[in-house]
């Protein structure tokens, strides 16, 4: 009894905490949601060189091994060999090897090129090598720079992009359709009317016709901002119908009634009874906007007619990988696409088991 007592008490935030901790694929996904974010904000602090930094000598510079045998004794040092290139007359293209004479030993919590952290001037990197070396751990692209770096850097870039976009069209899309289902009407009338009109336009033409038509002269600011709008302008009018459905049901519940004869405000109504009411809801459909959108941003910039440099996203860092010769040639430049699967992966299991936990009284 004690027990069912304790249990019963317990706050709404409680019980979907107890529920979501026990949906293993929903922690998972978490676990990479919160990796991807680390990775996006401290992507200079995990970047040992500057992923804007030019080195034409190391165009398609092939990933580096790390070794801990030294002449066959293991050393707790990590270190990698250089590499040496020789044009191959055949293929065209350079060879790469390791050259055992040059050695560099890998270091942790090293100085490398400055950065700002939130704000605060650092030039503190996870790992790195010694001066006079250079390690690339994925790779490099074709004009010599390091793609781990720009990787960390394009995460920033696509994850923000998406969470934006994503956010805006939450908020425009359950506003709206809170609104229109809750006071019906001329109101609801208008709404609907827009969101149809919305909802006519074919989403990725117009996604692309949008991005195509973004001035290059604008700050890179200013792309960034309003690609998130483009990006949320048709995420939000499935939202609003779905939603103003649920409202109107809602409305004639017991719950609604029962606070208008007790004298509630419209206010309170609509953020005491029904928007945590369809909480769930809203969370599963953020769950699908965001790899949506990073979808979407990634197809576009892999075009071409996305996110342009200097900016750096994972689409953009893709768009190298568009012949079969250099796939053949050169696969780490695919290794993005990895970084987006993890992404869509990690946002779709944490969704669902955010919806289940945001549900704590059903038995799945």
């Amino acid at each position: 009894m004690a027990e069912a007592t304790r249990f019963n008490s317990e706050s709404y935030w409680h019980l979907v905490w107890r529920k979501f901790r026990k949906n293993k694929p929903g922690l998972v996904g978490s676990f990479m949601v919160i990796i991807l974010i680390a990775l996006a904000v401290f992507s200079d602090f995990f970047a040992p060189t500057d992923p804007m930094g030019l080195n034409m000598r190391f165009a398609y510079r092939p990933p580096q091994k790390i070794h801990f045998f030294d002449n066959g004794k293991f050393t707790l040092q990590p270190f990698t060999y250089g590499l040496t290139s020789e044009y191959h007359m055949d293929t065209g293209t350079a060879v790469w090897s390791e050259d055992t004479n040059q050695r560099f030993n890998i270091s942790f919590f090293v100085k490398g090129f400055e950065y700002s952290l939130l704000g605060i001037p650092m030039n503190i990197h996870l790992y790195g090598v010694e001066q006079g070396g250079h390690y690339y751990a994925l790779g490099a692209d074709k004009m010599g720079r390091d793609m781990w770096a720009r990787m960390c850097r394009g995460a920033r870039i696509s994850l923000t992009m998406a969470l934006l976009g994503t956010g805006i069209s939450i908020i425009v899309g359950a506003w709206l359709g809170i609104m229109s289902g809750y006071f019906g009407g001329v109101i609801d009338l208008l709404m609907q009317r827009f969101t149809e009109f919305m909802q006519s336009f074919p989403q990725l033409p117009l996604w692309m016709a949008l991005a195509a038509i973004i001035p290059r002269s604008w700050s890179q600011m200013m792309i960034f901002v309003v690609m998130s709008l483009i990006f949320a302008l048709l995420s939000w009018p499935m939202l609003c119908r779905e939603l103003r459905g649920k409202v109107i049901a809602m409305s004639s519940s017991d719950m609604i009634l029962a606070a208008r004869e007790m004298g509630a405000s419209h206010q309170r109504i609509i953020f005491h009874h029904l928007f945590p009411n369809n909480f769930s809801h809203i969370i599963v459909v953020m769950s699908l906007t965001v790899p949506n959108i990073l979808l979407a941003e990634s197809f576009l910039s892999y075009l071409g007619i996305g996110v342009q440099e200097p900016l750096v996203s994972w689409g953009l860092l893709m768009r190298d990988a568009q012949t079969i010769e250099t796939l053949g040639s050169h696969p780490w430049i695919m290794l993005p696409v990895l970084f987006i699967m993890i992404s869509v992966l990690g946002f779709n299991f944490f969704g669902d088991g955010l919806r289940d936990g945001a549900d704590p009284y059903t038995q799945h």
